[in-house]
């Protein structure tokens, strides 16, 4: 027996397991915008097509405001230049460190300046004899000032970050902050700056200055002696 169908004119639906969730059209649509933008980051790396995407810097800041002076009674005798490798590393207690925790590798370099204060000598200080043959000078100990972070010299290596950390980063005004590595940079630096005799070469040098400036002046004996 022979069956026939007619045509009604209307479109029978499409079956209900061929229909995408809303979800899946939503994931679709990012995963395409996120090629489209990587895209064109790599179409800057083509010759002739970086001016299309490259990026315009213009600085717009306001002029440099002097606020204060400061007379500096004191001679920096010596400087130290160094350099420390920061490896600091926060894990959080009871999650892994794929989802919270951070491990930056930072080079910081700095220098330290040692210097003898002049501004405070009193006429106890010096003493000369009565022909100004013999010059007695005595001083207050070298001291040691902050140490300064080059940032032309300074620079992460590494930074490892939680999915959590990552997170945070993206809804913060300040991602990825160095502060923490770079107040331990400082750190470092100055505890090594003790260590390193650089208090005692600045006095040296002063000693040396002092007793060239004295000789000059027509003195032929000049004692420098710190307190």
């Amino acid at each position: 027996m022979e069956t026939s169908s007619r045509s009604t004119g209307q479109s029978l639906p499409p079956p209900r397991g061929s229909r995408k969730p809303r979800w899946a059209l939503v994931a679709g649509g990012a995963a395409l915008l996120l090629a489209l933008v990587v895209l064109v980051g790599r179409l800057s790396l083509i010759p002739g097509l970086g001016g299309l995407f490259g990026e315009d810097t213009r600085d717009r800041s306001g002029p440099a405001l002097l606020k204060s002076i400061q007379d500096m009674h004191r001679y920096e005798g010596a400087v130290g230049n160094f350099q420390v490798v920061v490896d600091l590393e926060k894990d959080a207690a009871f999650l892994p460190d794929a989802i919270r925790g951070t491990r930056t590798l930072y080079v910081g370099a700095g220098s330290v300046g040692g210097y003898v204060e002049l501004g405070a000598l009193g006429e106890q200080s010096v003493k000369v004899n009565a022909d100004r043959t013999q010059a007695t000078v005595r001083l207050p100990h070298a001291t040691l000032g902050p140490a300064a972070l080059d940032p032309n010299r300074s620079y992460a290596v590494s930074k490892q970050r939680g999915l959590l950390d990552r997170l945070g980063d993206f809804f913060s005004d300040n991602p990825a902050g160095e502060q923490a590595v770079q107040r331990l940079a400082v750190q470092h630096i100055t505890e090594a700056a003790r260590d390193s005799g650089l208090a005692a070469r600045a006095e040296q040098n002063t000693t040396a200055m002092l007793e060239g400036l004295l000789r000059s002046l027509g003195f032929q004996k000049v004692t420098v002696s710190y307190a």
